[in-house]
């Protein structure tokens, strides 16, 4: 079709007349089917969305907190003439603290079996902040909700902005992990943050999964720290339990942490399920470790789900003369 059209064009410049109606006709056909192989080629897109509600207390005096979150989601892939597929997700946050901007963006790549490269532009995990805790739990863990310095009392590496990691296929049931963030300079061992790690699910053994990840950052310049963290998760029916240490070793005690996490979780039926989770925290200082308990459960109905969980805290900030710190959440999500 376009060789027909260029030669129509050149018929009419060869009669020495340019007619522009007939030149924009010309242009507009030209265009119309460059859109329809392009749309042809640049395969699927899809778009999802949810919204939440939360109700939330810490502690029986304190008030109870209010505030809701939802997002719209754009993804697009297509296939590359070598086989590889190319995924590109886009999100946009309404929630209270965000104020409607974009949160979460990657480009994700399908090597076609070599494994998967995924750039995070934000919403990104690296790989031991995405082994965290890999316990089951049918809401949240145990330590959710429960901070004694700002943050959640969790040894998990560096996740930010800008992160590029790569997933490599599966070797008999082995699969590698490693993470780079090239421009962090935020507890970044020489302003380079990287992680490495492997899961590994025996075919031998179902429902049995083991992994284990590592890497360094900084307390201050030049001070490094080791962290490292270990997993396993075996899954029988209904029933899940998993067990996980993580550390964090420096040359001061100060800076060498240690966390141990416990869960199992039931699933009841298709849509709901319970858990039970337990997490024990010292950041090297304590006199003796942060005790973190929960309970939580979860129900789903078509695109509507309701969770919530009860968190307790004992021996907080290493204090064991310190009150226990309760809290408990719940959620009411919409997804379509």
């Amino acid at each position: 079709m376009v060789k027909a059209q260029c030669l129509l064009l050149i018929i009419t410049f060869n009669k020495g007349v340019i007619n522009m109606n007939n030149f924009k006709k010309i242009g507009l056909s030209a265009l119309a089917g460059s859109l329809v192989a392009f749309s042809a080629n640049a395969g699927d897109m899809t778009v999802s969305g949810g919204a939440n509600l939360y109700m939330t207390a810490t502690n029986e005096l304190s008030k109870t907190t209010w505030s809701n979150d939802d997002h719209v989601t754009f993804s697009g892939s297509g296939e590359l003439d070598n086989g590889m597929t190319v995924t590109y997700s886009l999100q946009l946050d309404g929630d209270e603290a965000d104020d409607g901007v974009v949160d979460n963006h990657s480009v994700k790549i399908d090597t076609n079996g070599s494994g998967v490269i995924t750039y995070s532009g934000h919403g990104g995990d690296s790989v031991m902040s995405g082994m965290d805790d890999k316990t089951p739990n049918a809401y949240e863990e145990a330590f959710d909700g429960l901070t004694t310095s700002g943050s959640n009392q969790v040894i998990n590496g560096i996740s930010g902005n800008d992160l590029i990691r790569y997933d490599s296929p599966s070797f008999s049931g082995a699969t590698v992990h490693a993470a780079i963030m090239p421009s962090n300079t935020t507890m970044a061992y020489n302003g380079v943050y990287a992680d490495f790690g492997v899961t590994f699910k025996p075919e031998m053994v179902d429902g049995l999964e083991i992994g284990y990840a590592f890497g360094e950052t900084e307390a201050t310049a030049g001070t490094v720290i080791d962290d490292q963290t270990y997993y396993v998760k075996y899954s029988y029916g209904p029933i899940t339990i998993g067990y996980q240490e993580s550390e964090s070793d420096a040359a001061t005690a100060a800076n060498s942490d240690e966390s141990e996490t416990m869960g199992i979780s039931y699933q009841i039926t298709d849509d709901f399920s319970v858990s039970y989770n337990k997490h024990d925290y010292n950041d090297g200082s304590y006199t003796t470790d942060e005790e973190f308990t929960g309970v939580s459960a979860s129900y789903t109905m078509g695109g509507v789900t309701i969770a919530g969980h009860a968190n307790e805290l004992s021996n907080a900030g290493g204090d064991s003369t310190a009150a226990d710190v309760e809290g408990y959440e719940i959620n009411l999500g919409f997804a379509f």
